[in-house]
């Protein structure tokens, strides 16, 4: 079976039509737009800058592509087309397409570079990172509309690659940023043109990538994730450089199949996802570090870390790779939760404005000039509508939940529509029509969230039976034209509590270990389905508030408030002791997603009438 098109509608889809009425309109409208005209050479000839705008193009091509083919938006296939073709004009008979001065480009050795979390102040390059974004959208906008012209541009920079890194002798790592992570991402598109070309020295080009990143001692990519270390303790720390090699260590196990690779990534994705995700489901840090976009020690929490959007673009792909791997329904279960919270929480309405960092406490702001993140969520969200639905040879997995459709081809040539009837996120109650041309065996899999305990599901006009939270419920059966699964999911409101502890650890002069903590804050947070709640400023002006609750989340009072006028989502109204009740609206769309407008999510836990904590140690 073959996903062969995919319809979003709801709150999904309205982000995504924003989006290319929006950014992927209006950034880019054709070869003259500032973003293509670096490259022509009358720039690129003189330019010493050396930063990282070029990234741009490649980014616009990649979720432009996407959409005009997803849509049959024939004017943004045609600027698409254009600004390929223009940039295919200006590429070097050697293959290289980026925006750098000769003297500056990745095929000329560089002088060694100070340590630095951000590549300063030594002059930065970013040319391998620009071109790794050029050679991922050519190659999709060869995939969506099949001019060979444009898999032959990346070709030709692949090559270029090749000869330079695994014949020359170039180090990768030497060319980039963050101990060379900006530079060895090229692994990615480096997979993407082996497993679509067949061409081995493409493979080559990627192992060898990934050698020369692990030799590199402050780097050592594969080593470090081998032996568990945290995601803040390679390289830099930086979160979405380091997810970007992840994907691309993804694609390479796929490719190989080697067992060393796969268990890099699980022991990488268990450690973002256990210490280094915030509650919106995007990768957050910042805190105590000169780079706002560094990975925190595992044990730091902060209301107010940064979530960079570019950050969010590379965990939500990790997490289609590992999908596409693994079929485990944990890490559908992280898109969707990113794509509903920190990802539409950082898109304005008006799909081309977006915030750079979001916070889960803190202001909104929306970044107004040439920022790599407005490139990135409007990419992020075209990555959504490709893993809503997967396809197997026995059938298909419905992973993200909301109203559409998708256009199933089976081996025999028929066609079957699921289509998604639902209010959800807002609503527990889904209807899924199977609508075969015929009577056909085939099995559908539907993710039941893990929040959903309780959950029941019927199939035609069977009784509803209970499903397991967090596992797809499998239905292999044959189906008949009108046949519909029904579930039925419970949306109570959650409580979520996150601790930032230190524990002193020392030993006394015995030789005896002796354990103290020295830090301890407490928050808690609330959730209704996989929606994240936030209240603006609390009581008008506070940017935060400490609260007292019961010590067991059953006993906290919050009340499921029905929704009101133009708001579609229930409103939590949580009641404390000795303040009054404050209520809680999503926090992907709280103030009308306003620039400047506050979101709390998490509210401060008071301490105890001692000052100790229940799982305090080393108390005098």
């Amino acid at each position: 079976m073959n996903v062969e098109s995919v319809q979003l509608h709801g709150l999904l889809g309205e982000a995504l039509d924003a989006n290319r009425r929006g950014r992927l309109s209006q950034f880019i409208t054709g070869p003259d737009s500032p973003a293509i005209a670096i490259f022509n050479p009358v720039h690129r000839d003189h330019n010493e800058e050396g930063d990282w705008y070029g990234e741009h193009a490649g980014k616009w091509l990649v979720a432009a592509a996407k959409a005009a083919a997803r849509s049959g938006d024939a004017a943004l296939q045609a600027k698409v087309v254009a600004v390929a073709d223009h940039l295919l004009s200006v590429q070097d008979d050697d293959g290289y397409l980026g925006n750098y001065v000769a003297s500056r480009r990745f095929m000329v050795p560089q002088p060694p570079k100070p340590e630095s979390w951000n590549g300063e102040p030594a002059l930065r390059t970013w040319d391998i990172w620009t071109h790794s974004y050029l050679l991922l959208g050519l190659v999709e906008v060869h995939r969506c509309f099949g001019h060979d012209r444009h898999l032959d541009a990346a070709r030709r920079i692949a090559d270029l690659c090749w000869q330079v890194f695994c014949e020359d002798g170039i180090d990768i790592t030497s060319v980039g940023n963050h101990h060379g992570m900006s530079a060895s991402v090229l692994l990615d598109p480096a997979v993407d043109l082996y497993t679509l070309t067949g061409e081995t020295r493409y493979l080559q080009l990627a192992e060898c990538v990934l050698a020369q990143a692990d030799a590199n001692p402050r780097l050592a990519l594969l080593q470090r994730a081998l032996a568990g270390a945290d995601p803040s303790e390679i390289a830099t720390g930086k979160a979405y450089q380091l997810c970007w090699n992840l994907v691309g260590l993804a694609k390479l196990h796929r490719a190989t199949g080697n067992a060393d690779y796969a268990r890099a990534l699980g022991l990488q994705w268990q450690a973002i996802r256990d210490h280094h995700i915030s509650l919106g489901g995007g990768p957050f840090g910042g805190i105590g570090h000169r780079s706002r976009e560094v990975f925190n020690p595992a044990f730091v929490f902060d209301p107010g870390a940064y979530v960079e959007t570019c950050s969010i673009l590379a965990w939500l792909q990790l997490n289609r790779e590992l999908l596409a791997i693994t079929a485990d329904v944990r890490h559908a279960e992280e898109i969707e939760r990113t794509a509903y919270n920190d990802l539409l929480g950082a898109q304005a309405p008006n799909g081309e404005d977006w915030c750079y960092y979001s916070f889960a406490n803190g202001r909104r702001i929306h970044t107004n000039y040439w920022r790599c993140c407005k490139s990135s969520g409007a990419m992020a969200l075209e990555e959504l509508p490709a893993v809503a639905y997967t396809a197997d040879a026995r059938g298909v997995a419905v992973n993200l939940l909301g109203p559409g459709e998708a256009i199933l081809r089976l081996a025999d040539g028929n066609d079957v529509t699921l289509r998604q009837h639902t209010a959800y996120p807002f609503d527990g109650e889904i209807r899924i029509d199977v609508l075969p041309a015929a009577a056909t065996r085939f099995r559908i899999r539907v993710r039941i969230p893990e929040w959903a305990e309780g959950a029941m599901l019927a199939i035609a006009a069977g009784a509803p039976t209970a499903v397991a939270a967090g596992r797809y419920a499998d239905i292999e059966r044959e189906w008949a034209p009108g046949d519909t699964v029904a579930l039925s999911l419970p949306m109570p409101p959650r409580v979520h509590r996150r601790t930032y502890r230190n524990i002193q650890e020392s030993r006394a002069p015995g030789g005896a270990p002796v354990r103290q903590q020295v830090l301890h804050y407490s928050h808690v947070a609330f959730t209704r389905g996989p929606l994240v709640y936030a209240t603006g400023l609390v009581d008008g002006y506070k940017t935060s508030e400490v609260v007292r609750l019961p010590a067991a989340d059953d006993q906290i009072r919050v009340e499921t408030l029905p929704p009101t006028g133009d708001e579609p989502a229930a409103t939590l109204r949580v009641h404390f002791d000795g303040r009054p009740a404050i209520d809680f609206l999503p926090y992907y769309g709280l103030n009308g997603r306003m620039d400047r407008s506050w979101r709390i999510t998490w509210l401060g836990l008071a301490p105890g009438p001692t000052g100790a904590d229940a799982d305090d140690c080393g108390q005098v």
